[in-house]
């Protein structure tokens, strides 16, 4: 049975970052709310819902690297070169929709993979060779591009679609994928094996886990995610752009970061981080309505990244010091 004093743990650790991420939600809302009088609104809440599920997500992924204390900055890269082949298979190689949107999804799972294994093999830090990840991608989507937006049309709009209420299809996918992360990562043996080698990589060699293998299909999976962001900017756009996704690891870093993940590793909530999306949607979209300037956007974003930053470096001195 679980004791009171691992429940009162439970509590204080997830149920209360929850709390503090929802209370913070609300808190905004109501003062932009106050300031404006069109933020309150059925078209705002349908707008942000249906502008987050690329970077919803994409921060699942992100989530499941920073837990196994990695990183992956070619995400966003990866997301145009998924977009990229995709446009490509339907408008030169007459693919149909399904077969394309799968060559987009192997693609993005075949980046993260070779990220995680150039990581592990050579025992490289993930933040390097993510980082020349990043540019190689990136100039592969130029080249499969010719470096022009192609334009595809109406046969990957669906996912854009209204369904009930306004709300597209891809805002439903990025509900299941959340859902699915959050089990994955709190109800299989997957999910405690990545909790296990960020909170302590060797202790997990010594009990007999191979490390490497889950690492890497870790990065594949941030692969994955990624290309399925593209595919889903793809429906928005009706088009593969190979500039899109340029800086957005820099949200998804920010929102899994706000949602409480640790960047030293072995702690993290797929819960938190889609609540640390909402907080970046409702924050950008509160401003834009409040009238606030492009620098003073960034400003206030970037301080509320160094607090995210800060509350969970106390975190972890606080759990250094009791034990």
């Amino acid at each position: 049975m679980t004791s009171p004093t691992s429940t009162r743990r439970w509590f204080s650790g997830v149920a209360g970052t929850y709390i503090g991420l929802v209370a913070t939600l609300l808190a905004m809302v109501l003062l932009f709310s106050s300031q404006s009088q069109y933020f309150l609104t059925t078209d705002t809440f349908v707008t942000l819902a249906n502008d987050i599920p690329a970077l919803a997500v994409m921060a699942v992924g992100m989530t499941f690297v920073l837990i196994i204390a990695g990183i992956d900055l070619s995400v966003g890269s990866v997301m145009a070169l998924s977009s990229a082949l995709c446009s490509m298979a339907i408008l030169q190689w007459h693919w149909s929709i399904g077969p394309a949107l799968l060559l987009g999804m192997v693609c993005g799972a075949g980046c993260g993979m070779l990220t995680g294994m150039v990581s592990v093999i050579w025992q490289l830090p993930s933040f390097i060779v993510s980082l020349g990840m990043l540019e190689i991608v990136r100039g592969a989507a130029y080249v499969v591009t010719d470096s022009r937006t192609q334009y595809i049309g109406s046969d990957v709009d669906w996912l854009s679609s209204n369904l009930i209420g306004g709300i597209s299809p891809a805002f439903v996918i990025a509900l299941l994928v959340i859902i699915v992360g959050q089990l994955v990562l709190t109800r299989s043996v997957f999910g405690r094996y990545m909790i296990g080698i960020g909170t302590n990589e060797e202790a997990m060699r010594l009990a007999g886990v191979d490390p490497r293998p889950i690492k890497i299909t870790v990065f594949a999976l941030t692969g994955l995610m990624a290309s399925i962001a593209g595919l889903i900017q793809t429906s928005r756009l009706e088009a593969a752009d190979p500039n899109t996704g340029i800086g957005i690891e820099l949200q998804v870093i920010a929102a899994v970061v706000i949602g409480g993940t640790s960047l030293m590793g072995g702690r993290g909530s797929v819960i938190s981080t889609f609540l640390g999306v909402l907080i970046i949607a409702v924050l950008e979209a509160g401003m834009a309505q409040i009238g606030a300037s492009d620098p003073t956007k960034r400003i206030i974003t970037g301080m509320v990244i160094i607090a995210a930053v800060l509350l969970d470096k106390y975190r972890d001195s606080r759990k250094q010091q009791r034990h």
